[in-house]
């Protein structure tokens, strides 16, 4: 038996009709490199089929405890047909750029069947008119609901179904991964096993807040000198508004060595603060053309990956993060003095002297017993946002920087969107891949109706940096742009 561990379970909790808690993950392949130049909807259902036993996610699904006593259970599903996973369509001509962003928001915005095994993928045809790819690309669009994955694990689910040539040699072994099967548990062990967990929860939560004593005691007394200040830590902006349904989607991509090198512009900085610079820029640059560029810095929610370097967890999928909040410091108008401060900041966060609240709560998500949590999810993680923890979410996840290939296709692109949360309605991912890196931008209609815009503030962002760095920058490859009108949409599609 294998239960749901609690800081997976929240993302079921805390689940709702606007703010549902899945990842999409968006990968865009060129089929000339195929048998006869194309991928067929059964050609890429079988490759996968092949791949199948390299994670238990594609035959489970979650069984309830009666009443929410405790944690689900993942179970095999008796009933598992792969080809109710797997989808296909295809964009109406001229299938751009524009046309597609539409089709992803629309897509990420609707929910999962948590019946079968919470995933799926949807084969994009026509995709005849994108930046950065050729003619006659598709997309696979797969959907995973968050209890299954996080960042990292989702990297490792996509390495299992990738080649390193267009022959089909598996970019991982396969041979590596064994069966895994998920017994249901029966009546009468669900209630032992609740009772048992309910009794230990408590402990083990109080084991957390203790050991995290002297990180709350200063937490306070920052709460407390703030408010004597009458200063807030974290400003309120448009992302810390009501989050509506209706999602929509943006993206860019850039070259990866270009963030290398800006690491020059402070002593210690990483790419991942190199990250938070572009955005800070950004973000800088879209509030001041809306006019509304709070005097505080804003605040973002960083996620971190705990898992140990090349760990793969390939038959054990699920999250194991915690986070940091860290102040992007967009009030300061002078690049390099932004990314300084980012750095020191994002070093303190990670040292436990700032951005405790994060890494506290997702920890204490962990032992939360699943009746308190029910209740509490919804309270403690998306209200503490709407209250002044962060403004948005910036997630930074490597990963791999070789050629890829799936069923003879070549990978060309790599993007993904991600969960908002009430009173959280921006979140930018930069996953990177084959030295590219894509700004992947999730937000809704209402809180960033000019998405295409803010992406362009992107790309300023880093002209702005990159023209402070040595002049050797200037010989680094092109940089990938995406771009897109701000026409109007039709809601009704």
């Amino acid at each position: 038996m294998q239960q749901v561990k609690g800081q997976d379970a929240q993302f079921i909790y805390m689940a709702t009709g606007n703010n549902l808690t899945h990842v999409t993950g968006i990968s865009i392949f060129d089929p000339s490199t195929a048998a006869n130049g194309k991928v067929t909807f059964d050609t890429f259902v079988e490759h996968v089929k092949s791949r199948q036993q390299t994670s238990p996610l594609y035959t489970r699904r979650l069984m309830h405890v009666p009443l929410e006593m405790d944690y689900p259970y993942w179970v095999d599903d008796e009933y598992f047909d792969i080809e109710y996973h797997i989808r296909q369509t295809t964009l109406p001509t001229p299938g751009n750029w524009n046309q597609f962003c539409d089709f992803l928001s629309r897509y990420h915005s609707s929910p999962l069947d948590m019946n079968r095994p919470p995933w799926e993928m949807m084969l994009v045809y026509g995709l005849d008119d994108i930046p950065g790819a050729a003619a006659g690309c598709f997309a696979c669009i797969t959907k995973i609901h968050h209890v299954a994955v996080d960042g990292a694990s989702a990297i490792s689910f996509f390495s299992a179904l990738s080649d390193i040539d267009a022959e089909g040699t598996p970019a991982i072994d396969l041979n590596s991964f064994s069966p895994v099967s998920s017994e249901a548990p029966t009546l009468p062990q669900m209630m032992k096993r609740a009772l048992v967990n309910n009794v230990r929860s408590p402990i083990r939560l109080a084991d957390t807040v203790m050991r995290a004593a002297p990180s709350i005691y200063n937490l306070i007394q920052s709460s407390l000198r703030n408010r004597s200040d009458t200063n807030k830590s974290v400003p309120h902006t448009r992302f810390n508004g009501e989050v509506s349904p209706h999602k929509t989607f943006d993206a860019t991509s850039f070259e990866l060595a270009a963030f290398k090198n800006l690491r020059s512009l402070a002593e210690g900085a990483t790419i991942n603060d190199i990250v938070l610079a572009v955005c800070s820029g950004a973000l800088r640059r879209y509030l001041i053309h809306h006019n509304e560029l709070p005097k505080e810095p804003l605040v973002a929610w960083v996620p971190i990956n705990k898992r140990s370097s090349g760990s793969a967890d390939g038959e054990n999928p699920g999250n194991n993060i915690s986070a940091m909040t860290a102040a992007i410091h967009s009030n300061i108008e002078d690049p390099v003095e932004r990314v300084k401060a980012i750095t020191a900041t994002t070093k303190e966060s990670k040292e436990a002297k700032s951005g405790i609240s994060a890494r506290l709560m997702t920890d204490i998500t962990k032992h939360i017993p699943a009746a308190t949590q029910l209740m509490a999810a919804k309270l403690v993680l998306n209200s503490a946002v709407a209250a002044g923890v962060c403004n948005l979410f910036i997630s930074n996840v490597p990963g791999p920087q070789m050629q890829l290939y799936m069923a003879g296709a070549r990978q060309v692109d790599n993007m993904a969107m991600a969960p908002l949360g009430q009173g959280m309605g921006l979140f930018i991912a930069t996953p990177s891949y084959a030295g590219k890196i894509s700004f992947s931008v999730t937000s809704t209609r209402d809180i960033m109706p000019d998405i295409g815009f803010f992406v362009t503030c992107l790309q300023a962002s880093l002209d702005e940096l990159s023209a402070l760095v040595s002049t050797e920058v200037d010989h680094l490859p092109k940089k990938t742009r995406k771009k897109k009108t701000n026409q109007k949409r039709d809601d009704s599609q």
